[in-house]
């Protein structure tokens, strides 16, 4: 128990020696390398006494002066990993790898890496393509899966084509080239909850048209569902399916919102929301859709 107790305050015994052994040998000759130890024995009596006296750290109290060194690595914790510890292919949400080529790409330096990998290829979550040593003929590489097969107007769509973004998520020369990208690639283009857009148009790309919880384009002034609004944009040549968004995950519960600030004119043409308006999307859509 004794040896314990001994332990815990070895540094600040420590301290007190050395205080009282400098003050001793400054009477006596007061060499400035005693008058060093003096002082610096008195700093940490001092702040050995602090630690013994407050109340808010059980380990600066039980380890007075000595818990200071687990306080200090510590602070530097994160330091020794990142330089020392911490492996190239490690830490999120980037690895030292990513954030090198990043850095290296920036200041025009090189950022090729050579063959070969640093990464646990057989690990159960790591996945890839191989080459085939007996590769298939195909007969057309347009990969196409025909939807509504049974409809007057089946779609042809193709397995590559563009998701989901809204006009006032994206900007108007975002849309016109993405759907510039759909009519040249022959696939379609996802409106997203923001309609259509006068963008989506101009190039006359094949339209997937989302209707959500907030109606977008098919509404009343009210913000109820309007079928002669839904009937007029789904009969236009260029819309070829529509997509129904059932609920609205921008904010589990609470749906998503576009400030007013950004409700320009345009946007509020296509959604069918008055500009300068917040535009709400209900987090969930009703049942008589």
């Amino acid at each position: 128990m004794r040896g314990l107790i001994v332990g815990r305050y070895a540094a600040f015994l420590v301290a007190v020696a050395m205080a009282i052994l400098g003050l001793w040998r400054v009477n006596g000759h007061g060499h400035w390398g005693w008058w060093t130890l003096a002082v610096a024995g008195l700093a940490l009596v001092a702040v050995g006494i602090h630690d013994l006296l407050q109340t808010r750290r059980a380990v600066l109290r039980n380890y007075p002066i000595l818990g200071h060194v687990r306080y200090l690595f510590e602070g530097i914790r994160p330091e020794i990993r990142q330089y020392l510890i911490e492996g190239d292919t490690e830490e999120l949400p980037f690895s030292r790898q990513q954030r090198a080529i990043v850095y290296q790409r920036a200041k025009d330096q090189l950022d090729k890496r050579p063959f070969g990998t640093q990464l646990d290829t057989y690990d159960a979550r790591y996945e890839w393509i191989n080459h085939s040593i007996q590769p298939s003929a195909i007969d057309s590489h347009d990969f196409r899966i025909t939807v509504g097969a049974g409809c007057a107007q089946p779609y042809s769509a193709s397995v590559f084509n563009i998701s989901a973004m809204s006009f006032g998520s994206l900007s108007a020369a975002a849309i016109l080239a993405l759907n510039e990208g759909a009519r040249r690639g022959g696939f379609y283009h996802d409106t997203g909850e923001g309609s259509i857009s006068r963008h989506h148009r101009v190039h006359g790309g094949d339209l997937v048209w989302e209707v959500a919880s907030g109606y977008f384009g098919c509404r009343t002034a009210s913000g109820e569902f309007d079928p002669e609004r839904f009937v007029q944009q789904a009969r236009e040549p260029q819309v070829k399916m529509i997509e129904l968004k059932l609920s609205q995950g921008a904010k589990p519960g609470q749906g998503g919102i576009l400030p007013g600030a950004k409700v320009t004119a345009e946007i509020a043409e296509a959604r069918g929301v008055p500009a300068g308006v917040d535009c709400l999307s209900p987090g969930i859509g009703r049942a008589h859709v």
